[in-house]
């Protein structure tokens, strides 16, 4: 009785192949229903936006994941005391002084701005939270006005879906704040992985290489974007650092020496004295600058992007031609050998292949 109010019994009946087609044509959006958001990927026009005049955010950024990280610190400290009901009787516990796990909780916590950190890597919900907390200092474009403008819904559906990220200047590189989001929530996932048991970097990485070419990248965007797997790897070295438990690849032996951790656990003294033992906490040991993670392995307008297929990247390359005739990535190919130099023997997963082979 309600075949009538079916659009598709009437379609199936008049043309069998015309339904086949309309069902091949809506299964990007019935297979995006069951994806979560937050593995869907957000993309970027760096050409575009090269000449846009941009205020440095650079101080914009750290003043306000510094904030987040101590008000994380000063959560992972408090409600030490627990009340426990065993056997009808309230009994006191006190909970471990510097619980590393209460750390990464409430740092996730407090970076994501989400209470429910182990729904999703939180990457999207941080580009959006950006692009709100530094509006009037990114440059925001329509897909329509794009690189990207001809790539359909088959062949990027996450593309139309979520439109395009916003681009802003970190310390004069051209970055896009969908980076941000790789940067703190990709970067957990590689630390995460890289400490389970007998997990590393380069499993990490391998992981952000298959998610890329995947839901990431290629399969809901058309785009495999190298500089991704970059904010992805200084991510890591992010969530590394909050405590140092691993050396820094990309540090020298000098360097190491001098490297400090985000967090310590330092001796309370007047809470030891209060409390006749040994107090201990979280602490704040340096402050977060995401300068030392930048550099222009970055802008996609250096480590260029890679695409599904042929058919995507000869749009692509016409629509770059039309805004910007005089435009070849890399842009910067005296960046690239820097770049190259120093990601060292993790260059050839991280750089696109002309960025590799760049020339000054």
């Amino acid at each position: 009785m309600f075949s009538s109010l079916n659009p598709f019994s009437r379609l199936s009946k008049k043309s069998p192949r015309l339904f086949i087609l309309f069902g091949i044509a809506l299964l990007p959006v019935l297979l995006l229903s069951c994806v979560p958001t937050y593995t869907l990927a957000a993309e970027i026009d760096s050409v575009t936006a090269r000449h846009v005049r941009l205020q440095n955010v650079v101080s914009d950024i750290n003043s306000i994941i510094n904030d987040r990280i101590a008000q994380a610190i000063d959560k992972a400290n408090a409600d030490r005391l627990l009340v426990e009901d065993i056997g009808g009787i309230e009994v006191e516990t006190r909970r471990p002084d510097c619980d590393v796990d209460d750390l990464y909780t409430s740092l996730r916590q407090s970076i994501f701005q989400s209470y429910i950190v182990g729904w999703g890597l939180k990457g999207y919900d941080i580009d959006l939270q950006f692009r709100e907390l530094l509006a009037g200092k990114t440059y925001s474009l329509r897909l329509d006005d794009s690189i990207y403008r001809d790539i359909n819904y088959l062949q990027g559906f996450s593309l139309n879906l979520k439109e395009l990220s916003d681009v802003t200047n970190i310390n004069g590189h051209v970055i896009g704040l969908d980076k941000l989001g790789h940067f703190f929530a990709e970067g957990w996932r590689y630390f995460e992985i890289s400490q389970e048991d007998e997990g590393d970097l380069q499993q990490a990485m391998d992981w952000g290489n298959e998610m890329e070419d995947g839901l990431f990248g290629t399969t809901t965007t058309g785009i495999f974007s190298y500089a991704d797997l970059v904010a992805n790897f200084n991510g890591w070295r992010f969530w590394n650092r909050v405590l140092l438990l691993e050396s820094d690849p990309m540090m020298g032996f000098v360097e190491r020496l001098f490297d400090r951790a985000y967090v310590s656990c330092d001796i309370q003294v007047f809470e030891s004295i209060k409390q006749h033992r040994v107090v201990r906490a979280w602490a704040t040991n340096r402050r977060f600058d995401i300068g030392d993670y930048i550099d222009a392995a970055w802008n996609e307008g250096n480590n260029c992007n890679g695409y599904a297929d042929p058919l995507i990247e000869e749009k692509v390359k016409r629509r770059v031609t039309e805004i910007d005739a005089d435009f070849h990535c890399p842009v910067d190919a005296a960046a690239c050998v820097k770049a190259k130099q120093s990601y060292g023997v993790y260059a050839p997963a991280l750089l696109h292949p002309q960025c590799l082979i760049a020339i000054p």
